[in-house]
C-alpha cells in the first residue's frame, strides 16, 4: 500500500548536508517527493512510498548525516498524491 507523509526536522539541520542525505535516503528506499529547508532552522520533507520503505526512511531522518544534530521530527499522514518519479531538493 502506497502512503503519503509529511515530515518536519528539527535541531541542527541546515548547512550541514541534511537535504542532500535525506535525498539519497529516499532514492535508496524508492521514496518519491521532496525535501527543503524551513525559514525557521528546520527541514520539511514530502514522502511517498510503501509503508515499510517509509519506516525505514523516517529512521534516517531521524539519523541524519554526522554534522546533523536531529531533535525531532514531527509526522503528519497523508494520503498518498501519485507523485511517482523522483525525489527533488527544493531552494
Amino acid at each position: 500500500m502506497r502512503l503519503g507523509r509529511h515530515y518536519v526536522v528539527s535541531g541542527r539541520v541546515q548547512r550541514v548536508g541534511y537535504r542532500a542525505f535525506t535525498q539519497a535516503a529516499a532514492m535508496r528506499e524508492g521514496i518519491h517527493g521532496w525535501v527543503r529547508n524551513r525559514p525557521d532552522g528546520g527541514v520539511d520533507v514530502s514522502a511517498e512510498g510503501d509503508a515499510e520503505a517509509l519506516e525505514r526512511f523516517e529512521r534516517r531522518l531521524w539519523q541524519g548525516p554526522p554534522a546533523a544534530r536531529v531533535e525531532q521530527v514531527d509526522v503528519t499522514d497523508m494520503g498518498a498524491g501519485g507523485r511517482s518519479a523522483g525525489f527533488e531538493v527544493r531552494e
